[in-house]
C-alpha cells in the first residue's frame, strides 16, 4: 500500500540562498531534525509515502541523507585538496533499493544516529577551520562556494519531510 502527498515536479536546482548564520551549524542542526523525525518512524507500517515523483520510507530517508552528506563533503575537501571533484553518478532520489522496505527499528535508529551524528561533527570541524574568504570562493561562475554548498546541505531536512502523514 503507499500514501500519496501532492507531487510537485522538482524544480532544477539554483543556487541555494545563504545566510549570515554561522555555517558550522546548519549541517548538525539539519542531523538533529531528521534525527528527532526517525524517532517518530519506528513501528512504520511499511506503507510507503508518494511524494515529488517518488516513493519514501524510512530507511530511503535516511540512505539520502547520509549519500547527501557523502557527496557534499567529498566535493569540499577535493576543492579544498586541490583535487577535481569526482562527478556524482549515483540515482538519489529516483531509486528504491530492496533493503529501503525493510523493518525500520531502534537499532536502525541508533546506527542512523551514530552516522549521521558522525558525519554532522566532521561538517562541524570542517567549517570552523575555514575563513570567511576559503567559504565564499568561488572558482568559476558556475560553481557554487563552500558557503553555498553547505547552505544546500542543510536542506537534507527535504528526506526526512517526505514521510510527512497526507494532509
Amino acid at each position: 500500500m503507499t500514501r500519496h502527498l501532492t507531487f510537485d515536479p522538482a524544480a532544477p536546482v539554483s543556487r541555494p540562498d545563504v545566510d549570515d548564520s554561522p555555517v558550522t551549524g546548519l549541517v548538525p542542526d539539519s542531523v538533529r531534525y531528521v534525527l528527532e523525525r526517525a524517532e517518530t518512524w519506528l513501528g512504520w507500517d511499511g506503507t510507503a509515502v508518494l511524494s515529488d515523483g517518488n516513493a519514501w520510507t524510512p530507511h530511503k530517508a535516511l540512505r539520502r541523507v547520509g549519500d547527501h552528506l557523502i557527496d557534499h563533503l567529498a566535493e569540499i575537501e577535493c576543492r579544498l585538496a586541490g583535487m577535481p571533484t569526482i562527478p556524482d553518478r549515483w540515482h538519489g532520489r529516483k531509486l528504491t533499493l530492496d533493503g529501503d522496505w525493510a523493518r525500520f527499528t531502534e537499532a536502525d535508529l541508533d546506527e542512523a544516529t551514530s552516522r549521521l551524528g558522525r558525519l554532522a561533527v566532521w561538517y562541524e570541524a570542517r567549517m570552523s577551520a575555514l575563513d570567511d574568504n576559503t567559504l565564499d570562493h568561488r572558482p568559476d561562475p558556475d560553481t557554487w562556494t563552500i558557503r553555498e554548498v553547505v547552505h544546500h546541505v542543510a536542506n537534507v531536512r527535504y528526506y526526512a519531510d517526505q514521510l510527512d502523514e497526507p494532509a
